[in-house]
């Protein structure tokens, strides 16, 4: 979607001007994971207006593929404001009837996702309309074989992503569906309060519990950390502290730094260190996508021990 946003910390209703920039979980993750040095490809369908053409130069820009990206004639690119608060950033959305409501099944055959190691969606994607719906469920749901196990193909990654206003069907809906989902990813993001909120899960390990066939689960509880479930260890890596400007983008920043560690063949303590230096990035501005670390101060940070680990973050 294009962003529109206050240059400021005072709410939308003061303002004269606004600054215009781009923003959108799967896209926030392709910037994020080109930042940090991976070829990354975005897909999805944008309008043919001045706002899908500035989407596809700035994700040009930042070095991601683009050339899988539909342009419809009849449908606009989605739009979102952000409305800056004393107690939290607020977001406006303005996409019912947009040109990616229209992405449906067809998307999953083509041949850039069959070559890419890894493949990263998104729950908001599924709320959109039914045939986003089935786009998410022909990449996940039906790539599973009938023995149970996964067809050959890329790892899928899935970040449960749940956005209330959304889910025409409300939480019951929600619940279902991102559920199924989640069961048939092979690593899967959640925050411990959406986890709880859809299906009463207040604990890291009841979640787990509840997804206890995906492979890799991260489960992320805001400032105090994210605990990772993998191969049946438990592995928890605490937050950094760290100045928040806008919360806006650091979970799709996480999402782009655990999963270059895991591109980069990462130990899994790493990956998640590597996920909470991406979100901290994030937290720092007001930009949806933030300037990622540099390899050098991301190996410098990774190679602390604990102690200094949570000492020597950049705030």
């Amino acid at each position: 979607m294009a962003v529109l946003s206050p240059p400021d910390s005072s709410p939308l209703a003061e303002q004269s001007t606004l600054s215009m920039a781009i923003g959108g979980a799967e896209s926030n993750v392709a910037c994020g994971l080109a930042g940090l040095g991976h070829r990354a490809s975005w897909l999805s369908r944008v309008g043919d207006d001045p706002f899908g053409r500035r989407i596809l130069a700035e994700l040009a820009a930042r070095g991601v593929e683009v050339s899988g990206v539909e342009t419809d004639p009849d449908r606009p690119t989605g739009v979102y404001f952000k409305d800056p608060g004393p107690d939290r950033t607020r977001t406006h959305y303005y996409r019912s009837g947009s040109a990616a409501t229209r992405m449906g099944p067809d998307l999953a055959r083509l041949p850039v996702l069959r070559g890419a190691r890894v493949v990263h969606l998104s729950g908001v994607a599924a709320a959109l309309s039914d045939s986003c719906a089935q786009l998410l469920a022909a990449i996940l749901v039906d790539r599973v074989t009938g023995d149970g196990g996964s067809a050959a193909g890329p790892a899928v990654s899935f970040d449960v992503n749940h956005r209330p206003a959304l889910w025409r069907g409300g939480t019951a809906a929600a619940a279902r569906s991102l559920l199924a989902l989640a069961r048939a990813a092979d690593l899967v993001f959640v925050g411990r309060d959406e986890a709880e909120a859809l299906w009463g899960t207040a604990r890291p390990d009841d979640i787990a519990e509840l997804l206890a066939a995906v492979p890799a689960l991260i489960v992320k509880d805001a400032e105090h950390g994210a605990t990772s479930y993998t191969g049946g260890t438990r592995t928890f890596v605490p937050s950094l502290p760290t100045e928040v400007v806008e919360p806006v983008g650091a979970g799709d920043a996480f999402a782009a730094g655990y999963l270059s560690g895991v591109l980069d063949g990462r130990d899994e303590r790493s990956r998640l260190r590597l996920g909470h230096l991406a979100a901290a990035a994030a937290l720092r501005t007001r930009d949806d996508v933030p300037v990622m670390p540099s390899r050098a101060a991301a190996d410098r940070m990774l190679a602390l021990d604990d102690n200094a680990w949570v000492a020597e973050a950049p705030r």
